[in-house]
């Protein structure tokens, strides 16, 4: 699933272990995400959007829906 994690994490200054602080999972977690190796829980998909202030579709994408950028 594709997803902006990597330029909304960089927007901040925060490494991907402070990401992983601010949501109390590891670096390790944050890089597979943001890379697209593994999907997060409903409620961490939930925590990052509360932290980025954004509905979680504005982060994740699954390639389904036409979001109409552009």
């Amino acid at each position: 699933m594709n997803n902006r994690l990597r330029v909304l994490r960089a927007e901040r200054g925060w490494s991907q272990a402070e990401l992983g602080g601010r949501l109390g999972v590891s670096r390790q977690a944050v890089n597979a995400i943001e890379t697209g190796k593994y999907d997060p829980s409903l409620p961490l998909a939930f925590k990052l959007a509360r932290l980025f202030e954004l509905r979680i579709e504005e982060i994740f994408d699954d390639g389904e829906v036409d979001h109409g950028h552009g």
